[in-house]
């Protein structure tokens, strides 16, 4: 964020840090629901997707209570946050279908390449170098922003920490917010289809 924001920087920080520990939870555990659930899948027939959905849900709780902290900042600080903090639900569903996409079609690499789980972690610790975690993403050049925000969670930080802090910018306001939903709804579309041609299949890989 800028310098001459009036806000704390712990919360600055943490406004991009909450909606990031739910994605990087949300992409593990979905990545992995597949192979954790083997004896399931093998024994009982229902729809397959049911088991990701369901493991990105739990990672609500953690940021249940992230979200809980946060608010503890608020009070050790003083701080009043805008009334656009009222919008965040509308940030949680894009960051839960910015988690759902890479999830999905994670889970169903996992099951075909069991090694493949272990670049899981360095995808999400990669990502979190590349996500406005702890700076503002307008720090980046203007005209590389359309590249920057090839990364869904661009505009998921950006939402929540619009949602949090004061003086920063609306996103929907620019176009790089937009480039960053349409990266998700493509991932999210792509996935579907990926994990549903292979869905008849994971009985017999697993």
């Amino acid at each position: 964020m800028q310098q001459q924001s009036a806000v704390p920087y712990s919360i600055i920080v943490f406004a991009g840090l909450l909606p990031w520990q739910f994605f990087s939870n949300a992409l593990t555990e979905c990545s992995n629901s597949l192979i954790g659930n083997t004896n399931l899948i093998t024994k009982v027939y229902f729809p397959r997707m049911i088991i990701p959905v369901s493991s990105i849900f739990t990672s609500f709780i953690d940021f249940f209570i992230s979200f809980v902290i946060l608010l503890g900042l608020f009070l050790v600080y003083g701080y009043t946050p805008p009334a656009e903090i009222f919008a965040m639900p509308l940030f949680w569903i894009f960051a839960f279908l910015a988690s759902f996409g890479p999830g999905l079609y994670l889970t169903a690499l996992n099951v075909k390449y069991r090694d493949f789980r272990y670049v899981i972690p360095f995808i999400v610790q990669f990502g979190l170098f590349i996500s406005p975690v702890g700076y503002s993403s307008t720090q980046i050049p203007e005209k590389w922003q359309w590249l920057y925000s090839l990364n869904p969670m661009v505009g998921v930080i950006d939402g929540f920490r619009w949602c949090i802090v004061t003086d920063a910018p609306n996103p929907m306001l620019k176009y790089p917010f937009y480039i960053s939903l349409g990266v998700t709804i493509f991932f999210l579309w792509l996935s579907i289809w990926q994990f549903r041609r292979m869905e008849k299949n994971f009985a017999d890989l697993i």
